[in-house]
């Protein structure tokens, strides 16, 4: 209820500065974040691991870390397709007994995921912001479908500055680190 009335809802149905207003409010209440950093994703990836898999072992983590502040339930946004096969990833890491649910689309159907939604995409803006001034270039706002992100990643995906933060394992920067050609050139 408190969360309905500060206004929370999905992230991406948000300006950038009322997500921030927010956020403020937010942290405030129990939560846990996990930074997952471009190096770490890409060695799990390098072993094999799916990053949704990956993702629920950091989601059990969490789940059991928040459960000792009273939670009796667990609202998660499902990337794998089906929502019960992400529930049934998170549950062979985790150590409490919590009800699960878990949802495609759960940061617009449920309040507490759309508040996960502001925190997360505040800290990520932040984390953006702060490998530009590291880089020292304004390289788009991080995500593949930004032309000025495709851009940069196809000029300099190789270079060891970038490897604490470029995702190399992922399929869309193998993509774009192959530039294409036309067929008729």
């Amino acid at each position: 209820k408190q969360l309905k009335k500060l206004g929370v809802r999905d992230s991406k149905q948000l300006t950038p500065a009322r997500r921030s207003e927010l956020a403020r409010e937010l942290k405030t209440f129990p939560h846990a974040i996990y930074f997952a950093q471009a190096p770490e994703i890409n060695s799990i990836m390098q072993r094999g691991v799916s990053l949704n898999e990956f993702e629920a072992k950091i989601i059990a983590g969490l789940i059991d870390e928040l459960a000792k502040t009273r939670a009796v339930k667990a609202f998660v946004d499902s990337p794998d397709s089906i929502p019960k096969k992400f529930e049934h990833r998170i549950r062979k890491y985790l150590h409490t007994q919590i009800e699960i649910v878990s949802e495609n689309k759960a940061d617009v159907n449920h309040v507490c995921v759309g508040a996960a939604s502001i925190l997360a995409k505040t800290e990520r803006d932040k984390q953006i912001e702060e490998i530009k001034r590291t880089l020292d270039f304004d390289f788009g706002n991080g995500y593949p479908s930004d032309e000025n992100t495709q851009e940069f990643v196809r000029k300099h995906a190789g270079e060891e500055r970038l490897k604490p933060f470029l995702r190399t394992e992922w399929e869309t920067v193998k993509r774009l680190k192959n530039h294409q050609v036309k067929l008729g050139e």
